[in-house]
C-alpha cells in the first residue's frame, strides 16, 4: 500500500539509462575542469576561470547524485542542500575574486578566451542534450540540470566577453562575465535550497503522520 510519502513523488534517478548519462557527463565536466582551469590561468581570465570553477561543481554535484539515487527522500534532500551550500560558497567566491580582478585587472588574452569557451560549450552542449530528458525531478536531480544549463550559458557568456575584450581593449567584459556568473551560481543555489528544504519538510511531514496513524 502506498503511503502518504509517495504522493506527488518526481522522478529520483532510479534509472539505468539515467545513471549511464551521468557518468558520461561526470567524465566530460572532470576532463573540461582541467582544461579550462589551466587555460584560464595561461590566459588571466576570470571568466573562464569562474567557469572552470562550474565544471568542478558539476563533477561533484553529479557524483554525489549517482551515490544517493535510491537512498531515502530524507537523505537525498540533505545532500541537495550540500549540494546548495556549495554553489553558493563557489558563487561568493567568485564574486570576491571578480571584484578583486576589478581593482588588479590586467588584459586577458581574448583568442584563448574563444577557443575555450567554444570548446567548453560544445562539451556543455553534449551534457545538457543527454541530460535534457531528466530535467524535472526531485532537488537531486533538478541540481544536476541547473549545473548542466549554468555551464552552457556560462560559455556563451565567455565567448561575448572574448569578443568584447578584443573590440574594447580593456579586461572589463571579462570581469563583468565573471559577476554574471557568480550571480547565477547565487541564484542557483537558491534554487536548489528552496527545494530541498521544502522537500525536507513534506518527508518530516509524512512520518509525522505514519507515526500519528500508527498509534490509532
Amino acid at each position: 500500500m502506498s503511503g502518504c510519502c509517495d504522493h506527488d513523488a518526481k522522478f529520483d534517478g532510479l534509472s539505468p539509462d539515467y545513471k549511464r548519462r551521468l557518468w558520461a557527463v561526470i567524465a566530460i565536466n572532470g576532463g573540461m575542469f582541467g582544461v579550462e582551469m589551466i587555460a584560464g590561468r595561461l590566459a588571466a581570465s576570470q571568466a573562464l576561470q569562474a567557469d572552470a570553477l562550474d565544471f568542478f561543481a558539476d563533477a561533484l554535484t553529479y557524483g554525489l547524485s549517482l551515490a544517493v539515487i535510491g537512498a531515502p527522500l530524507a537523505t537525498r534532500s540533505k545532500v541537495a542542500m550540500l549540494k546548495g551550500l556549495s554553489l553558493l560558497a563557489m558563487g561568493l567566491w567568485v564574486f570576491g575574486s571578480t571584484v578583486y580582478a576589478a581593482f588588479a585587472m590586467g588584459l586577458p588574452e581574448a583568442p584563448v578566451m574563444g577557443a575555450i569557451g567554444f570548446m567548453a560549450l560544445l562539451a556543455n552542449l553534449a551534457s545538457v542534450a543527454l541530460l535534457m530528458a531528466y530535467k524535472d525531478g526531485d532537488a537531486n536531480v533538478r541540481s544536476v540540470w541547473l549545473c548542466s544549463r549554468n555551464d552552457a550559458i556560462g560559455n556563451i557568456a565567455v565567448m561575448i566577453a572574448a569578443m568584447a575584450v578584443w573590440g574594447s581593449n580593456t579586461g572589463w567584459p571579462d570581469v563583468i562575465v565573471a559577476g554574471i556568473m557568480a550571480g547565477l551560481f547565487l541564484t542557483s543555489a537558491a534554487q536548489i535550497l528552496r527545494q530541498a528544504w521544502a522537500e525536507r519538510g513534506a518527508e518530516d511531514l509524512c512520518e509525522t503522520d505514519l507515526g500519528h496513524n500508527h498509534t490509532h
